[in-house]
């Protein structure tokens, strides 16, 4: 552990440090939208934003490789493109009559095939496990600046309307009948969620960015029921798995995001079996 600490401070493994610190600031947004999302039961649309995410990388190397846009950064794409993805599945969720989970599937696939169609037009080689299931040798000083400027992003609005948002999860019919706009604190909702999906999608990936935007905030829900407090343990969660996860990566020469996951998933299981056996045995 001193061995690994030490190595933070290395500047031949910045992204170490870098990867180290999103995971710190990245886990206390995690931990407020991924509560709103458990409480909420959105994680399937959370899912479908996370996806699409390719899209919007996919598109911007393109554009970088092929039109000489050199200055458009892989997550400059994923922002535009999780963005676009929540205000799609917010809109058709809203006033379309289509089936929502049709919608919600349908925009999981295209985002994919859409970047890897995108992927398959540049020049080169890319490496599109690094995206799917994270790589902190991506993870750079500019990452980290985004980082906290995202996490701005989410935490303001979530302190200054924490009571509509409250309100939006539980009860949309009595938060109507209170005055508040029901549809524009959705909205806001989901564009949080597609700005959470972008932070870590270097570090864990897109496909197991969910795993933390729902695992701890459903772990945090056993053990406290008032939103706030839910919100500060799923935080607290978040970032003790993204620190160990990247602390038993470098030990073990395993990738970051699988670890990172498989950590959590694991503590999320072993939790229910002891709050079932403490259960059963209280009965007795």
């Amino acid at each position: 552990m001193i061995d690994f600490i030490s190595k933070l401070g290395s500047p031949e493994l910045s992204f170490l440090k870098y990867a180290f610190l999103i995971g710190i600031f990245g886990g206390v947004a995690f931990g407020i939208v991924g509560t709103y999302i458990v409480t909420r039961r959105i994680s399937a649309i959370a899912g479908a934003i996370a996806h699409c995410i390719l899209a919007g990388i996919g598109a911007a190397i393109f554009c970088s490789q092929r039109l000489g846009w050199t200055w458009l950064h892989p997550l400059h794409g994923a922002i535009a493109s999780a963005l676009l993805a929540a205000i799609i599945i917010g809109m058709v969720s809203m006033y379309a009559k289509q089936r929502e989970d049709t919608v919600i599937g349908a925009i999981w696939a295209i985002g994919m095939a859409t970047g890897l169609l995108f992927l398959a037009g540049t020049t080169g080689y890319v490496d599109v496990e690094a995206y799917l299931f994270g790589n902190i040798l991506l993870v750079s000083h500019g990452n980290f600046i985004m980082t906290l400027v995202l996490d701005v992003i989410i935490l303001v609005p979530s302190i200054l309307f924490f009571n509509n948002f409250m309100a939006a999860c539980f009860d949309d019919q009595f938060a109507e009948l209170r005055g508040i706009r029901i549809k524009t604190t959705y909205m806001a909702l989901l564009c949080m969620v597609a700005l959470t999906v972008v932070l870590m999608v270097t570090v864990i990936g897109i496909i197991l960015v969910l795993a933390m935007l729902t695992i701890p905030a459903a772990i945090a829900g056993h053990f406290t029921r008032r939103l706030w407090s839910m919100m500060m343990l799923a935080s607290l969660l978040c970032i003790t798995f993204t620190t160990s996860g990247l602390y038993l990566s470098y030990q073990m020469d395993l990738p970051s995001g699988p670890l990172i996951a498989v950590l959590a998933g694991a503590t999320y299981l072993l939790i229910l079996v002891i709050i079932r056996l403490f259960r059963r045995k209280s009965k007795k």
